[in-house]
């Protein structure tokens, strides 16, 4: 089990103390919420930080949705290709074998 590091970051303008598995990562991710932060409050100019913070929660939330959507209709896709080339195998060794 990995120990945990801390991890400063800053998202709006306010720094938060996190324990963290993974420096990149929660960095990478913690610049993420700060972009979509920064574009909500571009969007709506004058909202209050808590209107701005669960737009912007929707915002990832639905960027998370497409991208789950886009996972599954994936792996559909590579499921029916695989059983296409499972079937087209199985009919050229049903060709080729001997009767």
């Amino acid at each position: 089990m990995s120990e945990k590091k801390k991890l400063k970051v800053k998202i709006y303008n306010k720094e938060y103390s996190l324990l963290v598995d993974n420096e990149d990562i929660a960095s990478e991710l913690a610049k993420y919420v700060d972009d979509v932060m920064e574009d909500t409050r571009k969007e709506l100019p004058g909202q209050p930080t808590e209107t701005l913070a669960i737009i912007a929660a929707l915002n990832i939330a639905y960027d998370l949705f497409v991208e789950r959507n886009n996972l599954r209709e994936f792996s559909v896709q590579a499921n029916d290709k695989i059983k296409k080339i499972k079937l087209l195998l199985s009919n050229q060794d049903s060709l080729s074998s001997p009767s």
